[in-house]
């Protein structure tokens, strides 16, 4: 089971931001810009995109498609970036990342911190803005 199934099944806490029977998101605790969401399937742990089977591809990406639509109320920025490397964690995961510039999705650039308050302030404003 990886770190990701288990935060998806509660096992370990998380700051939630949208969930349904088949998909879960929430925030990236390293983030690159405030409101950086991880969008996973429940029910595969395969770790390449391109791998899924085509409904769940499909859907995966209709799902970040609402979780992406929920940031862009929450989170000021001109709009929401995608990315999905997969490197770290062997489980499929989309990257949402609120952007000002392009510069925004640069791995390498410093990291903003955000406190434990203000991380579940973000998740919540987030989460009332999922449909």
């Amino acid at each position: 089971m990886t770190i990701f199934s288990k935060i998806a099944a509660g096992e370990i806490p998380c700051y939630k931001v949208a969930e349904d029977d088949n998909f879960f998101a929430f925030l990236d605790i390293n983030p690159l810009t405030e409101g950086h969401t991880l969008v996973i399937p429940r029910k595969t742990e395969n770790d390449y995109l391109f791998s899924l089977d085509n409904q769940i591809y499909t859907d995966l990406l209709l799902f970040a498609k609402r979780v992406a639509a929920a940031l862009e109320k929450s989170i000021e920025c001109k709009r929401i970036g995608m990315m999905v490397l997969g490197m770290e964690v062997a489980h499929t995961h989309i990257h949402l990342v609120p952007l000002q510039s392009e510069r925004d999705m640069n791995l390498s650039k410093p990291r903003p911190k955000f406190t434990e308050e203000e991380m579940k302030n973000i998740a919540e404003k987030i989460c009332k803005n999922f449909l």
